[in-house]
């Protein structure tokens, strides 16, 4: 008896010790299960790098096409008929006012001018005798009257035999370049002809006519008046310059005056700056770029343009990410690029985390783990492209 309930005992002990070896077993598996299901759910939560918005101060401007304009051209042409006999400058050489050009054959108006002084010292004689006489009444007050008139108009013959002999002498009327020559030596030249002997012009300053169109001037003036730009003041209105090749010419200029009516063709107006070309590297005719400021816009928002994708109909959009770290796909409205960057007129606030790096792996509401993108440097110096519609294109 005694040993069979030694014997029950001992089965009790071993029956408490195999339950708990199976409770022990239980729970570590589910305990495997419930870090397995955390791992799983971690890992289908996408990283994206983000960009959070803030609000900031431009400086727009617009980037317009244009041509350079001389300020000044002259064309060289005879005010009286004779044989070309010297052409005293070089082509493509730089003249000054007042400078000789060329001498025509002025034998014929120097003997004009010798003969115009003899008729005018005669008729001075004349109008002498004749003034004493007439106050003895030796002759009719007429006669005296006549002589008068006679030396006053040999008078006028001097001054033009002289003007005429002046005139062959051809004198650069303007300071700048000059061109090749139409004429040479011993050509037979006649005052008044349709071709110019040469053409002179002046290069320095030079002037940038830019055209821009109409419906862009609206929206400006419209912003301005709205407040959503301010004007940098009338002193400030300076130009800059990037030539055909890309290169930005190293001296500003400053913008004159703008068209006052609209070309009815193109829709566009006239706009015209003046640049300092001492160097001569701007020549008439040029394409160039004109960049011209238009004010500051104050709490202007930009993003950047990893961050700007478009739509099925074109629509610029960005990935959004929520307080609550879910994504959320928005339309927005862009004005301009300005840099590497947007501007942004609607759709986009201060603080908004937009998704730059990351894109291809998420959808409207998934979660997401939100960290500062790495593939984006802000860089606002880079020229800026010309205004887009507002739509963006």
């Amino acid at each position: 008896m005694k040993r069979e309930r030694k014997a029950a005992q001992r089965d009790r002990v071993a029956f408490a010790k195999h339950t708990v070896l199976v409770a022990c077993a239980v729970a570590s598996v589910f305990a495997l299960a419930g870090c397995e299901k955390e791992q799983a759910a971690a890992a289908t939560t996408p990283e994206v790098g983000i960009v959070t918005l803030t609000a900031q101060s431009v400086t727009l401007a617009a980037r317009l096409p244009g041509r350079t304009n001389p300020c000044r051209v002259a064309e060289v042409r005879p005010q009286v008929n004779g044989v070309i006999k010297k052409r005293l400058f070089t082509e493509g050489a730089d003249v000054q006012q007042g400078q000789q050009l060329y001498q025509i054959d002025d034998a014929p108006y120097r003997a004009a001018y010798d003969k115009a002084q003899a008729v005018l010292m005669s008729a001075k004689n004349l109008a002498d005798r004749d003034s004493r006489l007439v106050a003895d009444n030796a002759v009719s007050r007429q006669q005296y009257d006549d002589a008068v008139s006679a030396y006053r108009q040999a008078q006028a013959d001097v001054e033009t035999a002289k003007v005429n002999l002046d005139y062959t002498r051809v004198y650069a009327p303007i300071s700048g370049r000059i061109g090749r020559s139409s004429i040479t030596e011993g050509a037979l030249v006649t005052s008044g002809q349709a071709q110019a002997l040469a053409v002179i012009t002046q290069l320095d300053p030079i002037y940038v006519d830019v055209t821009q169109s109409s419906a862009e001037m609206l929206r400006l003036r419209g912003e301005l008046k709205s407040g959503q730009l301010h004007t940098t003041g009338a002193g400030d209105a300076s130009v800059n310059l990037a030539l055909e090749d890309g290169t930005v010419y190293a001296r500003p200029g400053a913008l004159k005056f703008s068209e006052v009516t609209v070309d009815e063709g193109t829709g566009s107006v006239t706009v015209r700056a003046e640049f300092p070309n001492p160097d001569h590297d701007l020549l008439p005719g040029m394409f160039v770029h004109a960049s011209l400021d238009e004010g500051t816009r104050n709490g202007a928002v930009l993003v950047p343009q990893q961050g700007v994708s478009r739509d099925t109909t074109g629509q610029p959009v960005v990935w959004v990410v929520n307080a609550d770290n879910t994504v959320q796909q928005k339309p927005i409205v862009v004005d301009r690029t300005i840099g590497n960057t947007w501007l942004v007129n609607k759709g986009l606030q201060a603080g908004d985390r937009v998704v730059t790096e990351g894109v291809q792996r998420i959808q409207p509401g998934m979660k997401v783990v939100a960290k500062p993108a790495s593939n984006v440097h802000v860089d606002l110096s880079l020229n800026t492209s010309p205004a887009a519609q507002a739509n963006g294109s």
